[in-house]
């Protein structure tokens, strides 16, 4: 039977630098952009980037370090510059 995946992987550059599998029921999209934004900031954001990250947009600190974007289709999520994640969804035979 093919079970439901995440498949989250963290790239510096071209080099992967993490890489992760979790059973998708495990984390709603809401949760895994969170957990992008997560790593994306452990990754190699400085406080001050992680706290521009939430600020209103146009002021003076704010930055888009943390922006999730999804293409289009299968859910795909990616978050972060260098270092940056993508969370893909992937189907595997669990037999």
């Amino acid at each position: 039977m093919n079970q439901k995946y995440w498949k989250i992987e963290g790239f510096d550059g071209a080099d992967k630098i993490f890489e992760k599998k979790v059973r998708a029921w495990a984390f709603s999209e809401s949760k895994i952009q969170e957990a992008l934004k997560a790593l994306a900031s452990r990754g190699g954001l400085e406080l001050d980037e992680i706290l521009g990250a939430y600020a209103r947009k146009g002021a003076k600190e704010a930055n888009e370090l943390l922006v999730v974007n999804r293409e289009q289709g299968n859910p795909i999520f990616s978050c972060g510059e260098n270092p940056h994640f993508i969370a893909t969804v992937i189907y595997e035979n669990d037999s």
